[in-house]
């Protein structure tokens, strides 16, 4: 894999030494390869997530660190420094929490916390004071004796956490923690889990499909597709940077607009689009020849309307197009408005619902608020 971010590829995030290193890892679920030679690192504390679409790779790639699932061909697992592909998963410094709990329902909330230092063989008392210092982490203190029916949704993950945390893993493994519950739920554990993340100093290695979920968490985003990885590196790197069209898209941006490259000097790239010439930041790697047919990325918010007449596309900075007023959808916060141009239909974010230009005769957005990049395969 090649990157073009600052941090080299599979690298923990500077400042952090390494607590876990994947090398070359490929598994097959027969002919399908799942995960195909992939190396990863993770920091020190570090909040890691591997994002993706289904079938991306990414919880397969987390079964492998966790040990849940046995590799097809291995370069190498190491935790903390010891070799640990060939040992279970109960024998490595690391805990998995589920999407769906995988609480013992027969059992109490405090032995369900208890569950894997009783396998360990750690005395009852000490148990029992540690599962009660868990709990008091995830902020249910007075839960040790309920049944786990007798619990919410939320209660449940915080459980799940808790039974994870209790072992004092050197990585905690979260798969989707956060998928079956309701929105506003989620977003009240996110804080959860960044501030108990902030309080434990531990790695965490979190899968999401969310991309919302991986900008507002993550330290580090390993974003897979088809068993590779595609972009790693910082949120603002894969939010205004992407390497190519399908990261833009997958990272919501809106208009994505296809043309062919005229030149790149520096940072910036000159796009042929149409009668039109744009430009932008490019962030696709190495520059393809002139003519390569590329994308133009801009999200819908840095799209501004005016009444001033366009020119030829780009001037001073600023990428303009004559447009006309199309669809409003309202959205609550904001609305979303389609304009009608020459190139194809651009759509803007007005946050400001009672704004409305007279006389609309443009849009513009800044060349420094746009990515150029490649189109896959290019």
């Amino acid at each position: 894999m090649t990157s073009d971010n600052n941090i080299a590829p599979g690298a923990p995030s500077p400042g952090r030494s390494e607590v876990l290193s994947v090398e070359h890892a490929t598994h097959q679920f027969g002919s399908l390869v799942a995960v195909d030679d992939v190396s990863i690192t993770a920091g020190r504390g570090e909040f890691l997530t591997l994002l993706g679409e289904s079938g991306s790779g990414k919880t397969t790639l987390l079964r492998l660190i966790a040990g849940l699932e046995r590799p097809t061909k291995i370069g190498g697992i190491s935790i903390e420094g010891q070799d640990v592909a060939a040992l279970p998963a109960s024998r490595r410094n690391c805990t998995t929490v589920f999407q769906h709990y995988a609480l013992f329902p027969h059992m109490s909330v405090g032995q369900n916390i208890e569950y894997g230092l009783r396998v360990r063989g750690i005395s009852q008392s000490e148990r029992r004071e540690r599962a009660i210092e868990a709990l008091n982490l995830v902020r249910l203190p007075d839960k040790y004796d309920r049944r786990v029916h007798q619990l919410s949704g939320g209660e449940r993950q915080r459980i799940s956490l808790a039974r994870a945390l209790v072992t004092r893993p050197a990585i905690l493994l979260l798969d989707e923690p956060l998928g079956a519950l309701d929105e506003k739920l989620r977003v009240d554990m996110q804080v959860e889990l960044l501030d108990l993340h902030k309080k434990l100093g531990i790695t965490f290695i979190y899968v999401t499909h969310s991309q919302e979920e991986a900008l507002t968490m993550s330290d580090r985003i390993i974003l897979m597709r088809s068993g590779n990885i595609v972009q790693e590196g910082p949120p603002t790197d894969l939010f205004d940077r992407p390497r190519n069209r399908f990261v833009a898209d997958f990272m919501g941006v809106e208009n994505l607009i296809e043309g062919a490259l005229e030149a790149v000097s520096g940072e910036h790239a000159s796009v042929r689009v149409g009668e039109h010439m744009l430009s932008g930041m490019w962030s696709g790697g190495d520059v393809p020849a002139a003519g390569t047919k590329v994308c133009v990325a801009v999200r819908a918010e840095r799209v501004r309307l005016s009444n001033a007449a366009a020119t030829n596309g780009q001037e001073d900075g600023v990428n303009r197009l004559p447009c006309q007023s199309g669809a409003t959808i309202y959205k609550g916060k904001y609305v979303d408005r389609t304009l009608d141009c020459d190139i194809g239909p651009v759509k803007a974010r007005i946050w400001d619902r009672d704004a409305d230009i007279a006389d609309l005769a443009s849009l513009w957005w800044r060349t420094d608020e746009c990515a150029v990049t490649k189109i896959e395969g290019s």
